[in-house]
C-alpha cells in the first residue's frame, strides 16, 4: 500500500456508515479509507455492550462494502498489533505509513472530536479538510442563521420552516390536513390492545459473531446485556427493518406513541434511530417513504406527521442547538441540582416499578422509547435534583442510539431543564398520576400511586410538589407553570408541610443507599 502515491486519506467514523458521506464524494483508487476501532471511543464513556457490538460489526461490514466498490480500506481492529487506541494515534500512524497529499473527513457529531480534528493538520503536518455533514437537512450555519439573536428557541417554528423547505406533507403552501402538528391526537394512554407484532431481528453472521466474542471478552464489565443481539448491521438489513416498520407499525405509530406497557417495550415505535444515527438509513428518504404511505391511504396523517416531525423537526433542531451552544451547554445546571445519580440506575434494584421496568429494559435492549426516557428516568432525576451531567452521562452510556449531539440537548435542555428554558418552554415534570394514566407500571408497584404522602405513597407525588416548591424562585415566572403554582398556593399549610416532609424523607433514604457505581 505504501509503494503507491496516496492522494487522500479519507477518515470514516463509526457513525458515518453511509456511501453518500461527503468525505467519500469523489473517492477513487488513488485514495485510502481509514476506519478504526479504538479503545478511546469505546470507553470514553462505558457504552452498552450492544452498542459497541452494533457499531464494530456495522463498521466491518461497511468496510467490506467499500472494498467491493473498488476502494482501498485500511481497517484497524481493536486488538490489532500496533493499534494506538485513539483516533489521533491511528490517523498519525496512517499518515506516517501512507504519506497522503491530504486528510479528508466529514465533520463529526461531537464537539470533543471536532476539537481533536482541528489539531490534526498541525500535529501531522498534512492538509486536513473537514467537510459539512450533508446527511442533515439543516447545516450548522443555516441553523445559526435561524437562531439569530433569539433568547429562546422553539422547535415548532423551526419545524414549519423545514416542512416548507422539504415539501413534506405540504399541499401547496399549506400543511396537509390544514394543521402543522397533530401531537394532540398522539397522547392516548396505554391499553392492553396495543401489543404490537413481534419484531424480527437478524441472526449474527460470522463477522458479527467474531465481534460479539470480542465485546464479551473486553467489555463485559459495562452496564448492559449482550445476549440476544439481533441488530441490523448492514444497510440492506436496516432497509428491511425500515420497510417492515412502514408496512406493519407506522399506521399505529401515532395516537399512542406516548404509551408504556410492561409487556411490550417497543409498541409501534420504529426502532430505526440506531441505524439513522449511524448512517445506515437516510433521514429524508425515511420521511418521503412515510409520506408515500400516507398518500397511499395506508397510514393516518397524525401518525405520519408525528414520525416526520421527529426526524426533520426535532432531530434537526436538537443537532442545531448542540452546535450552537457547545461547549458551555454541557455544564449547564440552571436548577443547581446536586444529588448523585442513584445506584439503581445501574442495578434496576428499586421498589418503584416504573423505574425498575424501564431500567431493566434499557439494560437488556440498549433502548427505551422517548416517553420512557423523558417521563420516567428523566422526570425522576429532575424531581430528585440529580446533577444534570451525571444523568447525561448515563443516557450516553446506556442507549445504542445515543451520540452526544442528539443526547445532550435532549437531556440538558428538555429532560432536566438545566438550560433554564432555552430549548423547552417548561420543565417536563409530572407526578404519579401521569405515569399511571400512560402506563400499566403502577399496577404491581410496592407504592400506592393514589396516596400523595407517607411511606407507602408513590414517591413521584410528593417529589413533584417539592420540586416546584424548592425551585419556586427560578420557575414561578414561567407562564406555563402559573396554574400549577396557583394550585400549590391553594394548598393548606399542613398539606404543604406533609408533602415536603414526605419528599425529604424519601430523598434522605435515597441518599443513604450505598454508592457502588
Amino acid at each position: 500500500m505504501s509503494d503507491r502515491k496516496v492522494r487522500k486519506l479519507i477518515v470514516i467514523l463509526g457513525d458515518q456508515l453511509s456511501p453518500e458521506m461527503s468525505s467519500l464524494g469523489d473517492a477513487s483508487v488513488q485514495d485510502v479509507v481509514l476506519m478504526c476501532e479504538v479503545m478511546e471511543e469505546a470507553q470514553y464513556v462505558r457504552h452498552h455492550p450492544k452498542k459497541i457490538a452494533f457499531l464494530f460489526s456495522a463498521m466491518r461490514h461497511f468496510a467490506d462494502d467499500l472494498r467491493a466498490r473498488g476502494l482501498t480500506v485500511r481497517y484497524v481492529r481493536l486488538e490489532d498489533e500496533g493499534n494506538t487506541g485513539s483516533f489521533g494515534g491511528e490517523v498519525g500512524r496512517a499518515v506516517s505509513a501512507l504519506r497522503p497529499d491530504s486528510v479528508v473527513v466529514t465533520e463529526p457529531g461531537e464537539f470533543r472530536v471536532l476539537e481533536m480534528m482541528n489539531g490534526w493538520q498541525r500535529a501531522f503536518n498534512v492538509p486536513v479538510e473537514i467537510l459539512d455533514d450533508d446527511r442533515f437537512l439543516c447545516s450548522r450555519s443555516a441553523f445559526a442563521a435561524f437562531a439569530g439573536g433569539r433568547r429562546q428557541l422553539r422547535m415548532e417554528t423551526f419545524y414549519r420552516e423545514m416542512r416548507v423547505k422539504t415539501g413534506l406533507l405540504m399541499e401547496g403552501d399549506t400543511p396537509a390536513g390544514g394543521r402543522w402538528n397533530f401531537d394532540a391526537e398522539n397522547r392516548k394512554p396505554a391499553t392492553l390492545d396495543l401489543f404490537s407484532q413481534p419484531r424480527k431481528g437478524f441472526k449474527p453472521d460470522a463477522i458479527t459473531q467474531e465481534v460479539l466474542a470480542l465485546v464479551g471478552r473486553r467489555f463485559s464489565q459495562h452496564f448492559g446485556r449482550l445476549e440476544g443481539f439481533d441488530f441490523a448491521v448492514t444497510r440492506k438489513q436496516a432497509e428491511t427493518l425500515r420497510d417492515r416498520f412502514m408496512a406493519d407499525h407506522l399506521p399505529r405509530f401515532g395516537e399512542r406513541q406516548d404509551a408504556m406497557l410492561s409487556g411490550d417495550p417497543v409498541l409501534s415505535h420504529s426502532l430505526l434511530s440506531f441505524y439513522l444515527n449511524a448512517g445506515l438509513l437516510d433521514p429524508l428518504d425515511l420521511c418521503r417513504r412515510a409520506e408515500a404511505v400516507y398518500l397511499a391511504g395506508d397510514a393516518p396523517l397524525n401518525a405520519v406527521e408525528g414520525f416526520v416531525r421527529q426526524i426533520i423537526g426535532w432531530r434537526e433542531y436538537i443537532r442545531g442547538v448542540y452546535w450552537l451552544k457547545m461547549p458551555d451547554y454541557r455544564e449547564m445546571n440552571f436548577l443547581e441540582a446536586d444529588r448523585a445519580l442513584p445506584d439503581f440506575y445501574w442495578t434496576a434494584e428499586t421498589r418503584m416499578a416504573c423505574l425498575r421496568q424501564v431500567i431493566t429494559e434499557t439494560r437488556d435492549n440498549a433502548y427505551a422509547h422517548h416517553i420512557q426516557r423523558l417521563m420516567i428516568t428523566g422526570n425522576f432525576a429532575m424531581l430528585a435534583g440529580v446533577r444534570p451531567l451525571e444523568i447525561h452521562q448515563w443516557y450516553l452510556e446506556v442507549y445504542a442510539d445515543a451520540y452526544e449531539w442528539v443526547e445532550l440537548p435532549n437531556v440538558i435542555g428538555m429532560s432536566q431543564f438545566a438550560d433554564g428554558g432555552f430549548l423547552g418552554s417548561k420543565p417536563y415534570a409530572a407526578g404519579g398520576n401521569y405515569i399511571n394514566r400512560m402506563s400499566d407500571y403502577c399496577e404491581g408497584c410496592a407504592y400506592d400511586v393514589r396516596k400523595k404522602t407517607g411511606k407507602d405513597a408513590c414517591p413521584f407525588n410528593a417529589l413533584y410538589w417539592d420540586f416546584l416548591a424548592r425551585n419556586e424562585d427560578k420557575l414561578r415566572g414561567n407562564h406555563r407553570l402559573g396554574p400549577v403554582y396557583a394550585a400549590w398556593g391553594r394548598m393548606g399549610p399542613e398539606q404543604k408541610r406533609e408533602t415536603r416532609q414526605s419528599a425529604r424523607a424519601f430523598l434522605a433514604e435515597l441518599d443513604a443507599l450505598p454508592k457502588t457505581y
